[in-house]
């Protein structure tokens, strides 16, 4: 099928509209043994942020923040073990495999402490990476995160999206992913769909996507949960996001999250769903600037 240009009242948008000034590398590494996609923007002696995706995402959905964060701090956007186009191992991804590897990725960097900003299953591992190494936690951006309830609904609509994209990695099967991630047509990109349409026609994804989503089990993900007391013995200070047309329990963990973790804000973002980072990335990286740089 064709897809129209998508068009803004600033014109076309496409990830290289929001990369066409940044100067930024991409590369493989080796972390924790698996071939690792990320890319870095920044002075290398910058405070470090390492950003986080989705489930099945890529370091592309931080395209938008890059360039504004990167004047800052260093920048590091990751594909996590088994998503991307970072290597996936014949073994289940479970939240503590995650962290594992983001720690092993900035040994391989020479990073000894960063901040982290994670969506959804990135702010679950973000949250539990600040309990492992407190000591290697800056500040966190937990945007629509996942990590303390868990509906069978909201499971197994996952799980049968992914695995549905996965088996029949088509154009409207993949845009169709999109509805739940954006709320507004015209940021459902075209650049965004083709990327995890390629990631998810290659062989290995459709290898790897039972243990992608074995977080969607739920037995699996309720020994994977922080709970109460977990979320409470953050010690890094936090900004939450809540966005207003996000499923419901990703409105109501990131409330609930921000009222537990002792030193927390939440920034709501009621004009936008499950990527308010780059839905609406002015807004976002101004919040997020003002947080990170302690106005």
């Amino acid at each position: 099928m064709t897809e129209q240009a998508t068009t803004t009242s600033a014109g076309y948008r496409s990830i290289w509209t929001e990369l066409r000034d940044v100067a930024f590398t991409q590369a493989w590494v080796k972390a924790d043994g698996i071939d690792t996609r990320y890319v870095e923007a920044g002075p290398k002696d910058a405070p470090a942020i390492v950003m986080l995706h989705g489930t099945g995402g890529h370091w592309e959905t931080f395209a938008s923040n890059l360039g504004p964060l990167s004047k800052h701090f260093r920048c590091i956007a990751v594909d996590m073990v088994g998503n991307g186009f970072s290597e996936k191992p014949d073994h289940d991804y479970e939240i503590a495999v995650y962290v594992r590897h983001v720690a092993a990725l900035m040994d391989e960097l020479g990073i000894e402490k960063a901040s982290l900003m994670g969506t959804s299953l990135g702010s679950w591992v973000a949250a539990r990476f600040a309990l492992t190494h407190p000591d290697r936690t800056g500040k966190l951006v937990l945007m629509s995160p996942a990590g303390l309830i868990a509906t069978a609904a909201n499971m197994a609509r996952v799980r049968a999206e992914r695995t549905r994209a996965v088996e029949n990695p088509d154009w409207d099967s993949i845009k169709a992913m999109f509805e739940n991630l954006i709320a507004e047509e015209r940021n459902r990109i075209p650049d965004m769909i083709a990327l995890r349409q390629a990631i998810y026609r290659l062989p290995e994804t459709r290898e790897a996507i039972d243990h992608v989503l074995i977080l969607q089990d739920a037995e699996v993900r309720a020994r994977n949960l922080l709970t109460k007391e977990e979320w409470a013995a953050i010690e890094a200070p936090a900004l939450v996001i809540a966005s207003g047309k996000d499923h419901n329990e990703y409105q109501s963990t990131a409330r609930q999250v921000a009222g537990i973790i002792p030193n927390a804000e939440v920034l709501e973002m009621p004009h936008v769903r499950h990527w308010p980072h780059f839905e609406d990335p002015d807004t976002f990286n101004a919040a997020v600037l003002d947080f990170l740089l302690g106005k």
